[in-house]
């Protein structure tokens, strides 16, 4: 049965840029360090890590939510799609993403909640430490 995971993070960035970094696609290459199609537009394509995630933006709130479905490459046929929502919180100088990710494969559930600090929070944090752009396009 699909799992749900549930995740918040706080980042030294104002919340209106975390998003805008996570719908940039060259901001969020640099983060990730692998590739990504991105765009907030209805039904446009979502493509991350050269194509391992993949699904459809389904709705955004500027500065505020992000809607897509999502999968992994390695899902088998029978896996429904996930949806992942990540809202943005406000906190003067930093920025807080509180994530649910709702129907994730019971085979990787963990690698994906897993993913999320090791692929995501871990590396976002450290290329806003370094001085990345901070959001700025």
């Amino acid at each position: 049965m699909p799992k749900t995971i549930q995740q918040s993070i706080t980042l030294p960035a104002p919340a209106a840029r975390l998003y805008d970094m996570y719908l940039n696609p060259e901001i969020h290459a640099a983060i990730t360090g692998a590739s990504v199609t991105i765009s907030p537009a209805p039904g446009s394509a979502f493509l991350a890590f050269n194509g391992m995630i993949f699904g459809t933006m389904l709705y955004t709130v500027p500065h505020r939510l992000i809607a897509q479905t999502w999968r992994a490459d390695h899902w088998i046929s029978d896996d429904i799609d996930s949806i992942l929502v990540m809202s943005f919180w406000p906190g003067g100088d930093s920025g807080r993403i509180e994530l649910v990710h709702v129907n994730v494969a019971d085979h990787d559930v963990q690698g994906v909640s897993e993913g999320w600090e090791k692929y995501y929070w871990q590396p976002w944090r450290e290329y806003l430490e370094r001085g990345g752009p901070q959001g700025k396009e």
